[in-house]
């Protein structure tokens, strides 16, 4: 099994943290991911901003620097971020931004229509979104105009599924992630994704899963892969190759 993890957080205590909603995670740096995940096949990633790292960039730039080829990240970036600096993140390896809906910490929704038109104009960067599917459809009017957007841990309620499917009907790529957040029946919604689009479904592991009800299990992508099915390879690896622009 080859794996592109699309979604990983690296904790370093050597960078700022910022508590949310009285939540500090505790440290899992890229050498805690590495000897996590030795057995899993991993061959490339994405590292995500959590609402606890706000702004800070110097934290994914050292991650990126260490991880080496293959890494990507996913950042979050005040409205009035400067040009200079989105194209200094892309540069280093940054290839979206991050709108956490749920718990904070990123831009406002008031901000995602233009900030996400903004960094894909500059840098062909797409707008990540944490967010409840049950938001979706009062979110639907912007989102279906973006250029790209994903939605992480499949939009983590089984009662959201529908908007979520039409959102991928209209491109939207979803994250099957984060096992141990969701409130749905994981191979139900893999299925009904992949039947939409095969192309619109990516695997992770969500490490170190700071506050889910329960941490990523290796069988989490054992899982996974049943349920794609003929499609497996594709989730696991290639079409998080074609969205992130990994070789």
């Amino acid at each position: 099994m080859r794996l592109v993890d699309t979604h990983l957080h690296v904790v370093d205590p050597a960078f700022p943290l910022v508590a949310n909603q009285g939540f500090l995670p505790e440290p899992f740096t890229v050498a805690d991911y590495r000897a996590r995940t030795a057995g899993l096949g991993v061959v490339g990633g994405a590292v995500v901003s959590g609402s606890f790292q706000a702004f800070d960039q110097g934290y994914l730039l050292a991650a990126l620097e260490l991880l080496g080829p293959g890494f990507v990240g996913v950042t979050q970036l005040p409205a009035d971020v400067p040009d200079a600096e989105v194209l200094r993140l892309d540069a280093a390896g940054v290839r979206a931004v991050r709108f956490n809906l749920r718990r904070g910490g990123s831009a406002p929704v008031g901000d995602l229509d233009r900030l996400a038109r903004r960094v894909h104009d500059l840098a062909g960067w797409h707008a990540e979104l944490y967010v409840d599917s049950r938001d979706l459809a009062e979110l639907a009017p912007v989102l279906r105009r973006l250029p790209q957007v994903t939605v992480d841990h499949l939009g983590l309620h089984a009662d959201g599924l529908p908007d979520l499917l039409d959102l991928v009907e209209h491109g939207a790529v979803v994250k099957a992630t984060g096992f141990g957040r969701v409130e749905l029946d994981v191979e139900a919604a893999v299925t009904a994704i992949l039947a939409v689009d095969p192309r619109a479904l990516m695997a992770g592991t969500d490490l170190p899963s700071t506050r889910a009800s329960r941490p990523f299990a290796d069988e989490d992508l054992d899982l996974l892969g049943e349920a794609a099915g003929e499609h497996a390879e594709a989730v696991l690896e290639h079409n998080a190759r074609h969205l992130y622009r990994l070789p």
